[in-house]
């Protein structure tokens, strides 16, 4: 044939019925075979085979993440064991300097103790506080008593309201400065000089009295007392400790204290207190109320002869106050402590 025509095929006869055949039964069979059902499985495994290979990319995808999370998890935990390290080393350079901190501040208050107490004894002189008085340190020293008392009254745990240390450098510092104070208070211009410009100091004092437990820190109790009785005998520390609403009622706790040189201290800043400021002042009413009275009279029949006589005079008083002449003056004579080695006057 010409390469232009068509192409023709011989096939004998027997061949194209044999094919003919072939092709009519599968016309019949293949839509038995052709269902629904087979074209859904053949649908479904498609999507099957589509659907594991992206399981296998996902997974090969997770695997690959899985070895970076491994190797950031490796190294976190070397960043973390090299942390540990120096952790613990801050630790231990904490521990030292907390034991170099306390050695620091246990020698500190050794030598405050120390050099309050010296300057307690000093203080006893009427000379020595003019001289302290007249120098430029006194506001400081006065600052720093401030604080050293308001450390105190925050160091005040359970623990140490019910017991009292008396060999505790602490607490010997403290008793220090409050009988310096007190040895200031005892002079005219020392008094007058807490009076106008030791507020806060004296505030502090009324609230460690009011912190401390009865029986405990009697020393202390006398010579905050005894620094607020000579406070009172000024007429700008009179008219301070008369704005204090507290005080009246601190006081009547004290009375009963079970230490007699904090009750007779505690009487006579009462009496001060009534008599100075008059019948109607704050202190005047409160020691007038029956349970005041029921304590004044058991103090007046106390075995101490001064604990006794404080409470007569202030019921003699008390029963003065419808005199028209009013009522006596109490005695101006400041209280000064000696020394740590004395018992308050």
């Amino acid at each position: 044939m010409d390469s232009g025509q068509e192409e023709f095929v011989k096939v004998r006869k027997r061949d194209v019925e044999k094919l003919t055949t072939e092709v009519m039964q599968l016309r019949e069979f293949l839509p038995k075979v052709l269902n629904r059902d087979l074209l859904e499985t053949i649908r479904k495994a498609g999507v099957m085979e589509t659907m594991m290979e992206r399981t296998e990319f996902e997974q090969k995808q997770l695997r690959q993440d899985c070895l970076h999370l491994h190797s950031r998890m490796d190294a976190a935990h070397r960043d973390c064991e090299r942390e540990r390290e120096e952790n613990l080393g801050l630790r231990q350079q904490l521990s030292l300097g907390q034991e170099l901190l306390q050695q620091q501040a246990d020698f500190c208050t050794a030598l405050g103790s120390a050099a309050c107490t010296l300057l307690w004894s000093v203080s006893v002189k009427e000379e020595a506080v003019k001289d302290i008085l007249a120098g430029s340190y006194i506001e400081p020293f006065l600052a720093l008593a401030g604080q050293t008392l308001e450390s105190f009254v925050s160091s005040l745990n359970p623990v140490k309201m019910e017991k009292e240390d008396s060999s505790c450098q602490e607490h010997q510092f403290v008793l220090a400065v409050a009988g310096i104070i007190t040895n200031i208070a005892a002079v005219p211009s020392g008094r007058d000089f807490l009076s106008s410009s030791a507020h806060i100091l004296l505030d502090t004092m009324m609230r460690l009295l009011g912190a401390m437990k009865p029986g405990v820190f009697s020393k202390l109790k006398v010579l905050i007392l005894m620094t607020l009785y000579n406070v009172s005998i000024s007429v700008k520390g009179l008219r301070l400790l008369g704005q204090s609403a507290s005080l009246p009622q601190l006081l009547q706790g004290l009375l009963q204290d079970g230490e007699v040189e904090v009750c007779l201290h505690s009487l006579r800043l009462l009496h001060s207190l009534a008599l100075e400021a008059g019948p109607v002042s704050q202190v005047g009413v409160a020691l007038r109320n029956e349970p005041a009275l029921d304590r004044l009279h058991q103090l007046s029949c106390s075995r101490h002869d001064a604990l006794c006589q404080a409470a007569r005079e202030v019921l003699d008083d008390l029963a003065a106050l419808h005199n028209p002449h009013g009522w006596d003056k109490p005695s101006d004579e400041p209280t000064r402590q000696k020394g740590p080695a004395s018992d308050p006057e």
